[in-house]
């Protein structure tokens, strides 16, 4: 029985200690803040109840597989999942609404033709079609094994993107987001559609890779789902997993380096000078300089990735109930999508954000029928370039989300009881994360610029988990990282991967 530290409280690095629990190792989590979850927090005021970190699941497989593995109970016996129908609303600056039903090809290619025009779902199934073939191309390598020694293969892009003919002059290829709405989907809207979703993973449209198309692919194939309570409930059902497999807790317990001794990793230090030893450790929190050795990483090695962008949530507290047709994910588009990317990305306040609305049927996030919470969120620069500290800017850009969502929302302003601001600043407060920094999920292509730093480091007995860690961020790649992390423990530095 090994002893094994793990770093962190967040999804992905409670995923490895579980699997890891059950396969006989003694695992002690060491979580610097008073409780679990890591970016799926909870905010409670006066009975209404909001998710601060994601809102839906998408890839619940991940999950399941999780449970399966390390308990008799499934996901389903110790959560409630729903599928959201429609998967979203989309609000477009023309005035175009669309709503896209939930992990239906067909479906969503009928509603976009009714709403944007014959010929509109056409082109965004064709578009699908080549986002499933880059999914088979690098599904396996980007998201089911551990990152290849030789991952620059990775850094060819799987997207088989459209050659563009032109007259006289070469032909051309969509290299990115941006260049596929504008070359590949020819239509405003379409394209607006298909950046949000990478702006919504904290991604430039303009300069992530085309394999990006594998964001909604996942989402409209696997579907979008909702956990009742709030997603936090996802969170304390990992954490009890956790628990019933004897994983130890400490919280509050904040570590400071990772120690070293005869070349390999040999406990953790914390903030108030104990050292925690350990035969191996599990980095679950994005690595910095000072909590890690220096030779961790060579050369030719995946960079820790800088964080690009932050997200402001603006949590309602409303008077009278949701209306019976009320769609529990709008999103509404901004009318300037360049001018927008050129903001969040170039460290300003966008004046016009896209943002998403969500509306959840749920009795336990509101405290009668008579009530609503309501939740915005918009991707934005992270702290350091805005200063989100400042409370003139905060206030006004909330009011901006709360004037956009309005769309979404009868009567919101007016409904209004009470107001919750959350911004990369408490993100950085909360997680550690520089700057409040989201990460992003991994991507193929663009000469690996969208890889992260693989499970497996140069030092010995060093693992990395979570969603600074190869397969990035997000729920599920983040639970991903987690049975990777326990399948190089338990099976050794030689394994590829679960079959």
């Amino acid at each position: 029985m090994a002893r094994i530290a793990v770093i962190g409280a967040g999804t992905g690095a409670m995923a490895a200690a579980a699997r890891l629990a059950v396969a006989g190792e003694k695992v002690t989590v060491y979580e610097r803040s008073a409780s679990y979850g890591g970016s799926v927090g909870r905010h409670e005021h006066e009975g209404f109840v909001f998710d601060t970190g994601p809102g839906l699941l998408h890839l619940p497989a991940v999950q399941r597989d999780l449970f399966v593995k390390t308990g008799k109970e499934s996901l389903e016996q110790c959560v409630s999942l729903t599928q959201v129908d429609p998967a979203s609303r989309h609000l477009f600056a023309d005035g175009t609404a669309v709503s896209l039903p939930n992990a239906s090809r067909a479906g969503v290619a009928a509603a976009l033709d009714g709403a944007l025009g014959a010929g509109a779902g056409a082109r965004w199934s064709d578009f699908m079609d080549r986002a499933r073939d880059a999914w088979d191309r690098s599904r396996r390598p980007l998201l089911e094994e551990p990152l290849r020694p030789d991952h620059r293969v990775l850094g060819r892009d799987p997207y088989p993107a459209v050659r563009q003919r032109r007259l006289l002059r070469p032909a051309r290829q969509a290299g990115t987001v941006a260049e596929i709405g504008a070359w590949e989907l020819a239509d405003p809207r379409l394209a607006a559609l298909l950046d949000g979703y990478a702006l919504a993973h904290g991604l430039d449209p303009r300069t992530a890779p085309a394999s990006a198309a594998l964001l909604p692919y996942m989402e409209q194939t696997f579907g979008s789902w909702y956990v009742e309570g709030g997603m936090r409930e996802l969170a304390r059902a990992v954490y009890e997993r956790c628990v019933a497999r004897r994983v130890t807790f400490v919280f509050g317990a904040e570590a400071v380096r990772v120690v070293e001794k005869d070349g390999r990793a040999a406990g953790v230090e914390l903030a108030d000078g104990e050292v925690a030893e350990a035969d191996r450790v599990v980095l679950g929190v994005r690595p910095r300089p000072g909590l890690v050795p220096g030779q961790v990483w060579g050369a030719d090695d995946v960079a820790v990735r800088a964080g690009a962008a932050g997200r402001f949530t603006v949590l309602l507290s409303l008077r009278g109930g949701r209306e019976a047709d009320a769609v529990h994910r709008t999103v509404v588009h901004g009318a300037d999508g360049a001018a927008e990317q050129e903001a969040v990305f170039g460290g300003r306040v966008a004046a016009h954000p896209t943002v998403t609305v969500l509306r959840p049927d749920d009795p336990a996030t509101r405290p009668d029928a008579e009530h609503e919470a309501v939740t915005l969120t918009a991707t934005t620069a992270p702290q350091g370039p805005v200063d989100w500290r400042d409370p003139e800017v905060r206030r006004r850009f909330a009011d901006v989300l709360v004037e956009r969502a309005a769309a979404a929302v009868p009567g919101l302003r007016e409904r209004i009881l009470h107001t919750e601001v959350r911004t990369p600043a408490e993100t950085e407060a909360e997680t550690g994360a520089e700057g409040g920094a989201v990460p992003p999920p991994a991507l193929a292509g663009a000469a690996g610029a969208y890889l992260h730093p693989g499970n497996l480091t140069r030092l010995p007995g060093l693992y990395l988990a979570g969603g600074w860690a190869h397969p990035g961020g997000g729920l599920a790649h983040a639970g991903m990282s987690g049975t990777l992390v326990a399948g190089l423990v338990v099976e050794g530095d030689g394994f590829r991967g679960s079959r």
